[in-house]
């Protein structure tokens, strides 16, 4: 009888134990989600797209993923209070990782090519139609305005500025948002140049723009200070990024914090991507992920994302018109006033050495690019000012 006794409660507990597996819990949506999360870890690692987010977020994907007994309270979910990686994900819900991400940006950033030329800066701002032009779409297919300002950030290509604006505006649509916004600023090089060749023609991309003119160190210094006051006064909303973007910019370019700018652009940053990627693919459970408003945020951020590249190259074409002939600008820079820095320059680079192998236009194309940056931070106040 004993031996039956201790049967039966073996078989209950191994009944117990089978109930808390993930082969127990798992849903057809789980192996939906851990497929997505192998194809971004298969693609970053052979096509080397941003790495050092994909990679992170695709590996996230498979952590949050993996099925367990949420009955159970034992506190391992994303979504779980008090658990270890919801305590981690406060940093993306509370909007802390984005501006110590924005704080290493400004402080590997050089902005000469921009104040060589200040007009570069309409680029930038002209490629955030994106963003307006997606909340507009959003609105339309349905979304309340707080959501549709969240999908369409997405159109500055900024991750970091889609999830701070996210995490205000919409934070079901957090997720969503950030894994849209990452994926298609990986795919900066797949999207962007049929568009360019479609809005230029060969005489405009073999247009050839005078060298920039040397910055000296006070404008370097002084601009971080200027674009500050300027930027924050118009949109205060903005302040957490872009008082971090311009800090940091200001410990790289003052000489005297070189300890402080290393650490910001170095170890900082790179323990903050780690987490923040890490969380956001977490944060991707099928249970809350796998739904319609996804797909149609991943539709709309791909919109907004080609109406900011091409809003970008129709406007130097638009400039050009104004311009003196030696004065005039390649419209290949346009795409780079998108927030996708350096890898929207690089694609001016690379489309325009293809057509001329001794046109180097990257460090033209980095002045929209850095630009840009500033634009989709702005724009994000923007967002927030009058809808949060």
């Amino acid at each position: 009888m004993q031996t039956m006794n201790t049967l039966l409660s073996l078989s209950d507990n191994l009944r117990t134990f089978w109930s808390y597996t993930g082969f127990y819990n798992a849903e057809p949506e789980h192996l939906i989600m851990i497929l997505i999360g192998l194809v971004f870890i298969y693609l970053t690692i052979t096509k080397e797209y941003e790495p050092l987010l994909l990679i992170p977020i695709g590996f996230g994907i498979l952590v949050g993923n993996i099925p367990f007994n949420e009955a159970a309270n034992l506190k391992i979910g994303i979504y779980e209070e008090g658990s270890v990686l919801n305590i981690l994900y406060q940093g993306v819900v509370q909007g802390w990782y984005p501006p110590l991400i924005f704080l290493g940006i400004g402080a590997m950033t050089d902005f000469s090519a921009l104040i060589a030329n200040p007009k570069l800066i309409l680029i930038g701002a002209a490629a955030q139609f994106g963003i307006f032009g997606a909340y507009i779409i959003a609105l339309q297919m349905g979304f309340a305005p707080n959501e549709a300002g969240a999908i369409g950030i997405i159109g500055g290509a900024d991750g970091p500025t889609a999830i701070f604006t996210s995490s205000k505006l919409a934070p079901h649509l957090l997720g969503a948002v950030a894994i849209s916004a990452y994926s298609y600023m990986a795919l900066v090089p797949v999207i962007q140049p049929p568009f360019m060749r479609l809005f230029t023609t060969r005489k405009e991309r073999l247009i050839r723009m005078k060298n920039p003119r040397v910055v000296s160190q006070t404008e370097k210094i002084l601009f971080p200070i200027m674009g500050l006051l300027l930027t924050a006064f118009l949109v205060p909303s903005g302040l957490p990024l872009l008082g971090m973007l311009f800090f940091g910019n200001l410990l790289k370019e003052s000489g005297v914090t070189r300890r402080l700018a290393e650490t910001a652009r170095g170890p900082l940053i790179d323990t903050v991507t780690i987490l923040l990627g890490f969380t956001v693919g977490a944060s991707t459970q099928a249970t809350t992920f796998l739904r319609v408003e996804s797909l149609k945020v991943f539709a709309i951020g791909a919109l907004s994302f080609v109406i900011g590249t091409c809003t970008g190259l129709l406007f130097v074409k638009f400039l050009n018109l104004f311009l003196s002939r030696e004065k005039k600008l390649n419209p290949l820079i346009g795409n780079a006033g998108v927030s996708a820095v350096p890898d929207a320059a690089r694609i001016s680079q690379s489309l325009g050495l293809e057509y001329d192998p001794s046109n180097y236009l990257l460090m033209h194309a980095m002045g929209p690019n850095v630009a840009g940056v500033i634009g989709s931070a702005v724009a994000a106040g923007i967002l927030l000012g009058f809808l949060y």
